[in-house]
């Protein structure tokens, strides 16, 4: 493919390197995805956990509601902990759930191990220990 591009480019000789990015996408469509924002405040995230449960019902995918209640619950806290608002939450459909949320922080958040004696920091390391996390950007 490559080799018949630059051919229908002519004879004109290239002045520098060049480069070719392809990508392929494939769109979801909009029923396969929900999407809700929340200011930051704590009692929203009751309101998150209760939005991503109902969704999934509708869906028919019941058996995903207490693991993604967790998630949902954890990720959200933890942007109105730390982010501030508003706070977004987004569940895809597809080959695998896809749960995500995102807040105003320029920061990513920070995977720890919390000490026996320490109150919280236990959330993202559990969630990442089985396999539910992912801190990519």
């Amino acid at each position: 493919m490559g080799h018949e591009l630059l051919r229908s480019l002519g004879d004109a000789p290239a002045r520098d390197d060049m480069a070719l990015l392809l990508a392929r996408t494939r769109a979801v469509a909009p029923e396969d995805t929900e999407t809700w924002e929340f200011p930051a405040d704590v009692s929203v995230v009751a309101a998150a956990r209760k939005a991503a449960a109902g969704q999934l019902a509708a869906w028919g995918l019941d058996e995903l509601s207490f693991t993604t209640e967790l998630v949902v619950s954890e990720l959200v806290t933890n942007a109105v902990r730390y982010a501030g608002g508003p706070i977004g939450l987004r569940l895809i459909r597809g080959d695998v759930l896809v749960c995500e949320v995102n807040d105003p922080s320029n920061t990513q958040p920070r995977l720890r191990r919390a000490r026996w004696s320490d109150e919280g920091g236990r959330g993202l390391f559990l969630i990442a220990q089985l396999g539910l996390l992912d801190l990519s950007l």
